[in-house]
């Protein structure tokens, strides 16, 4: 059965849909069979990534391993509230039994189907712009101590979450905190950040893994929907320090996922 991988943060602009698609496209090269949902049903930038690499390989006739991503049945009138909890039930019931994993990119808002689908997870990986604004998606802090006060809504939500599973049975979800943006400057604000989401982990149960420093590269890639893993198979027979860089950056976040039975080899 396939293993589910949420990708999931209430506020957007931290890198949600660039690391969907470099996980999601990382398995596909070590041979997994992958499938892609997208939840955002209005913008659907997951979607359309996978969408301008069909169109790429087909313009280009490249052959590169591609996740299998597909849109939400139709709501059925006769199921109610509870039509949005049934398209995405049918989805993954259409791709469990055939996929090693599926890659699920939530909005950067709360919805019903974004709720649902962290009670789905196995794995989540919640981006982060290195920040304290971000931060506050976590738990709220005292501006003068700066001590944490408590979880915010999105925590209590991945905790609700998390009694679902454990009163179903399940393995407990494996939550990751993902440091995207992480910048080489500003090391005091980063000391402060890491240190807050090192303690904040503690008290609620995630483990923090660096993720993608801000690099001009990711919004050149996505209107051919190429990942750093293509660079070489697209012509690119040079890769610069920053794009070397990157796919490090990749490597390690791919490893500290632990996902079962994976080698790492790219």
């Amino acid at each position: 059965m396939a293993r589910i991988i949420v990708v999931g943060n209430e506020k957007g602009g931290s890198g949600k849909s660039t690391t969907c698609m470099h996980v999601a496209t990382a398995l596909s090269r070590l041979g997994q069979k992958v499938g892609a949902l997208d939840l955002d049903l209005r913008q659907k930038s997951f979607g359309r990534y996978i969408e301008n690499r069909r169109a790429y390989l087909a313009q280009t006739g490249l052959d590169l391993p591609t996740p299998d991503y597909r849109d939400l049945p139709d709501a059925h009138p006769a199921h109610g509230d509870t039509a949005q909890d049934q398209r995405l039930t049918r989805a993954i019931e259409a791709m469990h039994a055939t996929m090693d994993y599926i890659v699920i990119d939530c909005p950067g808002s709360h919805t019903r189907l974004s709720q649902v689908a962290h009670t789905l997870a196995d794995t989540l990986i919640t981006p982060l712009n290195d920040s304290f604004v971000d931060f506050d998606l976590l738990a709220r802090m005292d501006g003068l101590t700066g001590k944490i006060k408590g979880p915010s809504i999105y925590s209590e939500m991945v905790w609700a979450a998390r009694q679902m599973r454990a009163q179903a049975g399940l393995q407990p979800i494996d939550w990751i905190v993902v440091r995207n943006r992480l910048g080489a400057q500003q090391m005091h604000n980063k000391k402060k950040v890491g240190a807050a989401l090192e303690e904040l982990s503690r008290r609620i149960g995630f483990r923090v893994l660096n993720g993608f420093s801000e690099r001009v590269i990711f919004r050149e890639l996505f209107p051919r929907g190429i990942t750093l893993l293509d660079l070489k198979d697209t012509g690119v027979d040079q890769l610069s320090l920053s794009n070397i860089a990157a796919r490090q950056e990749l490597r390690d976040l791919m490893a500290g996922l632990k996902l079962p039975a994976l080698q790492i080899g790219f």
